[in-house]
């Protein structure tokens, strides 16, 4: 591992995270940000647990998902493990899948017949919350040394960042959206019935209630449609 070149890469990357303007493109980036600096990774991709169960965001390949979703079935797993938040282990890895496991007995062999030959799960974090973890795969048995780990475990800390970065903005975004299409519906509601904003607030918030409906939904289809009927 040639640290100084690793190290100009790393700051490249930085700045064209900060240039991605939607959460799917930043996410894309760390993931191809993993196949193209570390060393011994084939593939990479985002693995989000929500209870028992798993997302796969931003996979560079199909492989990934299968391993994820094959992660859900089994219920462990490196990286499902890494994204679990009651987990002390931030970094897991398994060298060679041709060895007998120690650990994941049940996933190590049903991911070989995968083709993957070892991996490596990181776990991204803030000091605000934990997003998730950062999965990279290698064809071949070996290839993820301690070097690769923390090549990857740079690289989870800095992707960690960007994606809260982004997950708080496209949050910002949608809420603004939802705040915009709220208010033209209740526009709607008051030149149509000749209401306060409260009272078509109101009526917005009670069709909601009375539908187990989101109120952006409501909102929606006051204007879409003119009414908050079915």
């Amino acid at each position: 591992m040639d640290w100084r070149v690793f190290a100009q890469h790393m700051a490249s990357m930085a700045r064209d995270l900060l240039a991605e303007h939607t959460l799917d493109s930043t996410l894309r980036q760390i993931s191809s940000s993993a196949v193209e600096l570390v060393d011994g990774c084939d593939a990479s991709g985002i693995l989000v647990l929500r209870g028992d169960r798993v997302s796969s965001l931003a996979p560079t390949e199909q492989l990934v998902t299968d391993s994820d979703r094959l992660q859900e079935q089994l219920k462990e797993g490196p990286c499902f493990d890494a994204a679990r938040p009651d987990r002390a282990e931030r970094v897991f890895r398994i060298p060679d899948f041709t060895e007998d496991p120690g650990r994941w007995t049940s996933f190590v062999p049903r991911c070989r017949e995968l083709g993957v030959g070892s991996m490596m799960g990181f776990l991204l974090y803030t000091r605000e919350e934990e997003l998730g973890a950062l999965n990279m795969y290698s064809r071949k048995p070996g290839m993820f040394t301690e070097d690769s780990e923390t090549a990857g475990w740079l690289l989870a800390s800095h992707a960690a960042v960007a994606f809260s970065t982004a997950k708080t903005d496209a949050q910002l975004q949608e809420a603004i959206a939802t705040r915009h299409l709220i208010g033209e519906a209740m526009g709607i509601l008051m030149g149509r019935h000749q209401v306060t904003e409260d009272h078509a607030f109101d009526i917005l918030r009670t069709r909601s209630q009375r539908t187990n409906t989101k109120l952006r939904d409501v909102a929606r289809r006051v204007v879409e449609t003119g009414t908050v009927e079915q």
